[in-house]
């Protein structure tokens, strides 16, 4: 139970409400005690003064011995709340209305009587006789009242008999209807708090059960917490992160399990195209090592020739991986700078010019009639014209015609490059980039293209801020378009 939050806020709610009544029952009492002080030392201010006057203790201007006994004895019986002291200049008791034995103390603090015939704010506690350290409120005046007096007659208010008959009240009825009355207040209190937290914590129990039920699914399915846009308390906000957190969790676990068999694609992938020409170097390789002395020069040297080619096929497949590998891991950044696009087409043509010509395809350059200037890493956009010209080299067959144009649409360059292959068929264009993919209509005659091209030129494209589109119909050809922002020259 006080493992959870409710069971915690309870018992701090109960402990706070505890403290708050014994502080309250302390701080009551207190203030009572000192009202009823007051209260009492303010409505017999002239008590002593008038036991003077009424009865009649002086005479002839000195305190009469008998009427002060007779006094005694008469207020014990009739009030026994007070009790009465005759005191000298100096506060030594010289008489008083009490059995001999209850007396303590021969002598009291004159500071309190001073203060309370100067006027002082009440109540004003003064020793009583009757207790070592007990301060009672009290009345006194000066016997006689002429200057200088010979004492005091110094009236303590609430005797040790009242007090008796008193805290007997208290304890009967005063204290327990009051103690009653606060431990039902107290217990309303905690009740309505106990209430109030099921209340506000219902809704964490809620998202919890969420949460547990996402985390033992092993985040495969999630039932989302009850959403309320545009505002609402933390609980509320908290549940609306907790969904867009658990939306994006599953999103990037589903990244991750695609990204995962990408990765073993690819690793299939990788594996059979690396086993091909390590198989078949090896194989030309161990030829000429077991048959060197029966070989003539020309045989070796095409053995030797065949060998190097697939070594060269080797090192382009891994030095396309490790690019690849780059790309995708941020590791190579472009490097932008302004420069006329025509001017690298015309330069990309030429380059092609003479592998176009040896397979019998023209190579055409349609350009703008203005220079338009583009600002991106040079080097990634000429490796991106690369890949995907050396994929319609590879497609389009002898006569055929490669097209690279340069466009403008809205202040945008649009750079394209065309062919009259073989196309594309419609099952295999989602997958066009893929890595490895290898289509229907695939051409293998000389083993160079692995698949690998595309998928390079399209994540130099998105690098650059734009996207690689393609269009194609079989047996009409292949289009390969991109777009870059122009800036100015």
């Amino acid at each position: 139970m006080l493992n959870t939050l409710y069971g915690k806020l309870a018992l701090v709610l109960a402990t706070l409400l505890g403290a708050i009544g014994l502080s309250y029952g302390l701080i009551s009492h207190t203030l009572t005690q000192r009202y009823l002080q007051e209260a009492q030392q303010s409505f017999n201010r002239d008590l002593a003064r008038n036991l003077v006057a009424d009865q009649r203790l002086i005479a002839e201007g000195k305190l009469d011995p008998k009427a002060l006994k007779a006094t005694f004895e008469r207020y014990m019986t009739i009030n026994p709340s007070i009790e009465i002291y005759w005191l000298d200049t100096t506060g030594a008791i010289l008489a008083y209305s009490a059995e001999p034995a209850v007396v303590k103390r021969d002598r009291v603090a004159l500071e309190p009587i001073r203060a309370f015939l100067a006027g002082a704010e009440l109540p004003i506690l003064g020793d009583d006789p009757r207790s070592h350290d007990a301060r009672k409120s009290f009345s006194v005046t000066p016997i006689p009242a002429t200057e200088p007096p010979e004492g005091y007659l110094y009236v303590v208010l609430r005797g040790q008999m009242y007090e008796s008959f008193e805290r007997f009240y208290q304890d009967s009825l005063l204290l327990q209807l009051s103690a009653w009355v606060l431990a039902g207040s107290l217990l309303a209190g905690l009740l309505a708090g106990l209430l109030l937290f099921r209340l506000l914590t219902r809704r964490l129990r809620r998202l919890t059960a969420v949460v547990d039920a996402f985390q033992h699914s092993e985040f495969a399915t999630y039932v989302p917490y009850h959403r309320q846009e545009g505002g609402g308390d933390e609980i509320e906000q908290l549940g609306t992160n907790f969904d867009r957190m658990a939306e994006r969790l599953q999103a990037l676990i589903g990244a991750l399990r695609e990204r995962d068999t990408l990765r073993r694609e690819l690793v299939n992938h990788v594996s059979h195209d690396l086993r091909t020409p390590l198989a078949t170097l090896h194989g030309y390789l161990e030829t000429l090592q077991l048959k060197a002395d029966r070989l003539s020069p020309t045989e070796q040297q095409l053995y030797l020739g065949a060998a190097l080619r697939h070594s060269r096929r080797l090192g382009r497949l891994v030095g396309d991986l490790f690019e690849l590998a780059k790309l995708d891991a941020h590791a190579i950044q472009p490097r932008r700078e302004r420069f006329p696009a025509a001017e690298l087409l015309q330069d990309i043509a030429q380059k092609y010019q003479i592998a176009a010509r040896e397979q019998s395809i023209q190579i055409d350059l349609r350009l703008p009639p203005t220079a338009l200037f583009i600002e991106a890493d040079i080097g990634m956009i000429e490796r991106l014209l690369d890949n995907v010209i050396l994929n319609a080299l590879h497609h389009t067959p002898s006569e055929g015609c490669i097209t690279l144009e340069l466009g403008t649409r809205e202040n945008i360059a649009v750079f394209a490059v065309a062919d009259t292959g073989h196309g594309i068929a419609p099952d295999d264009l989602p997958f066009v980039f893929d890595r490895f993919h290898r289509g229907s209509r695939q051409v293998t005659d000389d083993g160079n293209h692995l698949g690998l091209g595309l998928a390079i030129a399209k994540r130099i494209a998105e690098l650059q801020g734009g996207e690689l589109r393609v269009s194609s119909e079989v047996n009409q050809g292949t289009r390969f378009t991109f777009d870059l922002p122009v800036c100015a020259p």
